[in-house]
């Protein structure tokens, strides 16, 4: 790998670097900024981190006059600058119309034509330059707007210029998350050899030790298993690591991971790149933004909670007990499309999910209860189009960039509003459109009202024929007490053998075989 990255290096076509040649790109936005600008600003390589002419350059000033520290600067430009950031990133995109003008090297460029990024996204012309300047970013964007792109080709590229081991550390807060960063890191840097592991529960710690041992460049982790391997793997430590990436930030210290991050960033060295991504800002990112980044750069390009222009929103208003008629109606008049409905317990998961094969839809759960393979199998199989129902917790509510997906179903409305947008974002993502559908009970009015006022938007209702729903409640009612039933064998059996499935026929099998081992160990 040293090797592959080195010849490169050596080989590839000589591509401008260092402070001056970076600032290019952002100088030719100054310039058209100036005449606004007040003529005795600074130099636009301190004027031009947020590619927007003057705040920041007075920002700057100020940060020179008064005897302040940047940071503090920083913060307190950050709230102002933010509606400005949301404005300009259009004109920016004009500017610079591909990866190369931002900066990216031409061996990182044509991995994104193969990738099939052929216009970077808002949130890239903002961050890509200000990273490869070297700077701490705070990045803020909807979900599907690229933000992994946003913190990949920089460290990919600064992994060209000084190739090393144990490079980049990236935190997510769920398994199916970091899985696929994995792949997106590594379909960038396929042509440079780029390794990567994946560190999450759920899966065998020795063979992640093995891993480790083996460092790879780049680590991508949930923070319970990487600081279980911090204080336990042997000989592996992050003390050599140059950048730390978190996405999703806010719902890594939500989730209570707040004393692990701390583990975290009191072994890896101080000297080092921090990027804070994350689709929704909250006072907890704020206050780890204070303790783990130094001048850092917020990249705002949504200034509010927001969710995508291409997204058709509803909601239907229905008495809890024919919730499960509602839902096999909807599925029933939208036949055809791909669905990812949200339930708020594994439990109600998996009931609906056995509700749903019980009337014949093709439909797969995904939980925090299922081992992590079968996770990763039913996101596989909805992936490939294998099924056509997705019926997940929150796990999958982050990050989870699954294309087909025509339709998003709250089945239970979210608890915390931020949710919503998380939820609603796996649809209309990278300029589709999409639908959602939230469903609200007599119980839920509130919640459905505290969602509105986020968006700033009131929803319309979805049309419905409440007599063709009422025709179906005999069947469902029906289905229901088969799934009833089925979940309680699913229970006893869990209780007896100390696994989980989801509704497969390999129990029988696996039980068989147990005690096939079972006997063999009497005998001996």
């Amino acid at each position: 790998m040293q090797k592959t990255l080195s010849d490169l290096k050596k080989t590839r076509p000589p591509v401008p670097h260092g402070t001056a040649a970076r600032s290019q790109a952002p100088r030719g936005a100054s310039k058209e900024t100036a005449p606004t600008g007040n003529p005795g600003a600074p130099p636009a390589s301190i004027g031009s981190f947020l590619r927007t002419g003057n705040h920041n350059s007075q920002s700057a000033l100020r940060c020179r006059r008064g005897g302040r520290s940047r940071m503090a600067a920083g913060e307190e430009n950050g709230q102002t600058a933010e509606p400005e950031a949301a404005v300009e990133p259009e004109a920016a995109g004009e500017e610079s119309r591909s990866f190369k003008d931002l900066g990216v090297t031409d061996v990182l460029c044509e991995a994104c034509d193969q990738l099939g990024w052929k216009v970077p996204t808002k949130i890239q012309v903002e961050a890509i330059p200000v990273a490869l300047q070297g700077r701490d970013i705070i990045g803020l964007a909807e979900t599907g707007s690229g933000k992994t792109g946003a913190f990949a080709l920089p460290i990919l590229q600064a992994l060209l210029e000084t190739p090393q081991r144990l490079f980049a550390l990236v935190l997510t807060p769920t398994r199916e998350l970091a899985f696929q960063i994995s792949e997106q890191f590594e379909a960038l840097g396929s042509s440079i050899g780029v390794h990567t592991t994946v560190i999450v529960g759920g899966i065998d710690a020795m063979s992640q030790s093995l891993a480790l041992a083996k460092k790879p460049h780049v680590i991508i982790a949930t923070p319970g298993r990487l600081v279980d391997h911090l204080e336990n793997t042997k000989g592996f430590n992050l003390r050599a690591l140059k950048y730390l990436v978190m996405d999703e930030a806010d719902r890594i210290l939500n989730m209570d991971f707040e004393t692990e991050v701390d583990k975290i960033l009191k072994v890896i060295p101080r000297d080092r790149k921090t990027f804070l991504f994350s689709a929704t800002m909250t006072k907890k990112v704020q206050k780890l933004q204070r303790a783990a980044l130094k001048n850092p750069v917020k990249c705002a390009v949504s200034s509010k909670y927001q969710t995508v222009e291409k997204l058709q929103q509803y909601y239907i208003f229905i008495p809890s007990k024919f919730k499960d008629s509602y839902l096999v109606h909807i599925l029933n008049e939208l036949a055809g499309n791909s669905f990812m409905i949200f339930c708020s317990t594994c439990n109600n998961t998996q009931r609906t999910a056995l509700l749903l094969r019980n009337l014949g839809f093709t439909a797969i759960p995904l939980h925090g209860q299922m081992s992590q393979n079968k996770r990763l199998g039913a996101l596989n199989k909805f992936k490939a189009k294998a099924r056509s129902i997705l019926l997940a917790t929150d796990v999958a509510s982050r990050g989870l960039d699954i294309p087909h997906v025509d339709v998003v179903i709250n089945f239970d409305i979210p608890t915390h509003s931020k949710d919503y947008i998380h939820r609603v974002g796996r649809t209309a993502r990278a300029g589709r459109s999409g639908k959602s559908i939230t469903f609200v009970t007599q119980y839920d009015v509130e919640l459905f009202q505290r969602i509105e006022h986020l968006i700033g938007k009131k929803l319309p209702a979805f049309p419905m024929q409440e007599e063709e729903v009422m025709m179906l409640t005999e069947r469902v009612a029906e289905a229901q007490r088969l799934a009833r039933m089925e979940l309680r064998e699913q229970g006893e059996k869990k209780r007896s053998r100390n696994d989980d499935d989801d509704t497969e026929e390999a129990i029988g099998v696996r039980n068989k075989v147990a005690g096939g081992k079972k006997k063999r160990r009497k005998a001996f």
